[in-house]
């Protein structure tokens, strides 16, 4: 088995559980623009399986022929998101800290492969920033960097090549079977550390998904 060189972190669940303040987040930006919609639990996580969150808004609205300024509405949720997670904070998923420790020891590069906005990341890094430093990733990616996003494998290809190392030495984790399916079709091994709402989901074929990151990672060192 080939040694690993690189671990891919690969999305904003993945270092922290975030999805249900997400989800009021939208219906949030619902009431705001007058539309009558209110996602619940199992609704919103039935609709993950439509990566990103303006796809996510489309998606719902094709299926109810409702005529949607997508672009305004997901600019309504992001504000919203902003302003919960001002309010209520969040914390590194369990085993995060230890993964990314265990990684920096084995002398692993480290790269956040999200495909988020630049906006939502720094967010992100400023509510974990007790916890993590967007610093120690050698590459932190952003949706504007790719034209097509998860589940597609572009990003992943984007930082393979940034980072020069191919994909059978790289490792990626992610929360969702559509962001790992992104990872998998790049050539990437796979982890999926799924979310509390994609925890009832089935990895993709080819993925491994995981209850302990950082046990994953030195059985996987272990074997190379």
């Amino acid at each position: 088995m080939t040694r690993s060189t690189a671990l891919l972190v690969g999305s904003i669940g993945v270092l922290t559980e975030c999805s249900d303040l997400q989800r009021r987040a939208f219906n949030i930006a619902f009431e705001e623009h007058g539309l009558d919609w209110s996602w619940s639990d199992d609704e919103y996580r039935s609709l993950l399986e439509v990566p990103g969150g303006s796809a996510r808004i489309a998606h719902v609205a094709r299926e109810r022929g409702a005529d949607v300024d997508v672009d305004a509405v997901y600019a309504a949720k992001v504000a919203a998101f902003e302003r919960l997670v001002d309010r209520e904070g969040l914390t590194l998923r369990p085993g995060i800290a230890d993964l990314l420790a265990e990684a920096r020891l084995n002398e692993m590069r480290l790269g956040f492969v999200t495909g988020t906005s630049t906006r939502q990341i720094a967010l992100i890094a400023g509510a974990l920033r007790d916890e993590v430093s967007m610093d120690v990733f050698d590459i932190v990616t952003n949706g504007d960097m790719v034209s097509r996003g998860k589940p597609h494998p572009d990003i992943y290809l984007h930082a393979l090549k940034e980072m020069d190392i191919p994909a059978n030495r790289a490792i990626a984790v992610e929360d969702t079977p559509e962001s790992a399916q992104s990872a998998l079709d790049a050539g990437i091994t796979t982890f999926v550390y799924a979310g509390r709402n994609a925890a009832h989901r089935p990895a993709p074929h080819g993925a491994f998904k995981i209850g302990s990151p950082v046990e994953a990672l030195r059985e996987r060192s272990r074997a190379a």
